[in-house]
């Protein structure tokens, strides 16, 4: 029998209907994930550098009010943040999510009809995907929840992240939620974490339901489309679970100050679930127990 996983370089290229429906089960879509990053890795260099080198990341484990938390020195990381920053105050480099401005070597899988599932080329995670939608549109998460739990149904092998525009989003204008492989947050794995609510459920409407009224109920700072947050949802055992991260700001106040003082740390989805990723190796280095619990106080509601 002719084997039906097909990797696409372009987003125009036909799709088949049980994807167009996100209905796509029984591994199908996780094993042509799996063919995605065997391909990209063989034939795209700085895709595979960058895996590589994160055998090479020193890690260290602080606890915070008793949770461990990660802390992960990632210098690669500091080049994806060069890759999308303003050049100046009138001008931004081209979108990097747009399918025309993609790379050459990059491949995607079509989901449903308006997402293509890519490998992120600046990982944090062993496995670590960005899935964008096709038209550029902004980063807004109120009506397209339902497709979050329908990817995490079907990549039920990962952990599906979505972080608003001001939250740590690396392309506030272009709507994206990003995948890393499960085990790798140590929120996942245990049920008295901070800062969040956690919402469990098997029937996908009760979620729905649920996360709307969450979301109304939390207050718009001015001339803003959008609370501030961050949501982490997975699907295991037949229960989706999901946990959101109410925020109060963006940057802590570490980032923009000088000496000894500085942290360069941008909380976003993967910082609240436990893991904090530094680029910098001081900021490895000095950061304690003390100042994460000082940042998620002042970032979280």
């Amino acid at each position: 029998m002719e084997n039906e996983v097909k990797i696409y370089q372009s987003c125009e290229m036909p799709i088949s209907e049980e994807k167009q429906k996100g209905t796509t089960k029984d591994g199908c879509l996780s094993n042509e994930v799996n063919q995605l990053f065997e391909e990209q890795l063989k034939n795209w260099e700085l895709a595979r550098n960058n895996y590589k080198a994160l055998e090479q990341v020193k890690v260290k484990t602080l606890y915070v009010n008793g949770l461990p938390y990660k802390v992960q020195y990632n210098p690669e990381r500091e080049n994806r943040d060069k890759a999308v920053k303003i050049e100046s105050t009138h001008e931004k480099k081209p979108c990097f999510l747009c399918s025309h401005n993609l790379p050459a070597v990059q491949r995607g899988i079509p989901f449903k009809e308006n997402y293509i599932i890519l490998i992120n080329p600046f990982p944090i995670f062993p496995q670590h995907l960005t899935i964008p939608e096709l038209k550029h549109t902004p980063q807004l998460i109120a009506s397209r929840f339902s497709d979050m739990l329908d990817l995490a149904q079907v990549l039920d092998n990962y952990t599906i992240f979505y972080n608003g525009p001001k939250c740590g989003a690396s392309a506030p204008d272009h709507f994206h939620f990003q995948a890393g492989n499960k085990g790798f947050l140590p929120i996942e794995s245990d049920n008295n974490w901070h800062n969040v609510i956690r919402v469990e459920s098997e029937n996908k409407q009760k979620m729905l339901d649920r996360f709307q009224q969450i979301y109304d109920s939390l207050p718009l700072q001015p001339n803003e489309p959008e609370p501030m947050l961050n949501i982490l949802t997975w699907y295991k055992n037949g229960q989706w679970t999901t946990c959101i991260f109410i925020r109060k700001k963006g940057r802590p106040n570490c980032y923009d100050k000088e000496g000894d003082e500085q942290l360069k740390v941008n909380p976003a989805s993967v910082e609240l679930g436990g893991v904090f990723i530094t680029v910098r190796l001081e900021d490895f280095i000095k950061i304690t127990e003390k100042n994460i619990s000082d940042i998620l106080k002042e970032i979280c509601v």
